[in-house]
């Protein structure tokens, strides 16, 4: 079993998943759970030994605070509960060594988690490298490629896919600003964002910016990355 970090709906009020998360986590050969959202340090303890893994997934931009910035108006929605939550899972993937993958939202969170900061907004923060600029915020549909980009040779990326780029989709307006001493980059945008990260010594840790639960079926790519992190919770 695998535990899935919640979406969250402002406005119902309630927390709601993404089937194609679900969907990815079973044809890799899990079974996912979604987690409950205010659960105590108590509560948590008591059930997460019953998961081999755990999932974050894509959604609300993280709070500012928890990277020591002021909010600001290009800021999206954000879900004070849900960073408690996956700060509390990832405090215990990082001390007991985990199973853990970040997704979008996840893959800023390990940064942010490891002392790192994000873009609030890439259209008015990030100029890119040399000028560069990739789309980040691609519209529907999602199962298909909207910029490049390169895999950084050695590291467990490149060990587990051996391709020097990649096509992936995109569907964020933030991203990793300053990198957290601790995490190493796996991959890169063609206009120099860091898209993937890891955190060596640790069994693992990944986190990646693009959605492979929206193309696992039909690219071999995202389907691989969904089976090496179930094969990593066995």
């Amino acid at each position: 079993m695998i535990g899935v970090t919640p979406l969250y709906d402002d406005d119902l009020q309630s927390m709601w998943m993404l089937p194609a998360y679900f969907e990815g986590l079973r044809r890799a050969g899990a079974i996912p759970v979604m987690l409950p959202m205010n659960l105590s340090e108590e509560d948590f303890r008591q059930i997460r030994t019953s998961f081999a893994g755990f999932l974050l997934t894509g959604g609300h931009d993280v709070g500012p605070a928890r990277y020591h910035q002021r909010r600001l108006s290009v800021c999206g929605d954000i879900c004070p509960e849900r960073d408690a939550l996956e700060a509390m899972v990832f405090r215990y993937c990082f001390e007991d060594d985990w199973p853990l993958l970040g997704i979008c939202r996840g893959n800023q969170f390990l940064n942010v988690m490891m002392g790192g900061t994000l873009y609030q907004d890439l259209a008015s923060q990030y100029a890119g490298d040399d000028g560069a600029r990739a789309q980040h915020q691609m519209e529907k549909p999602y199962d298909r490629v909207q910029h490049r980009n390169r895999i950084l040779r050695g590291t467990p990326l490149w060990q587990l896919l051996h391709k020097k780029e990649i096509g992936v989709n995109s569907c964020h307006h933030q991203g990793i600003c300053e990198l957290a001493d601790s995490l190493k980059p796996m991959a890169v945008s063609e206009d120099g964002l860091i898209e993937a990260v890891y955190l060596p010594d640790h069994y693992f840790i990944w986190g990646v910016q693009w959605h492979p639960e929206y193309t696992y079926r039909s690219d071999a790519d995202s389907a691989a990355i969904f089976k090496a992190f179930v094969q990593a919770c066995h």
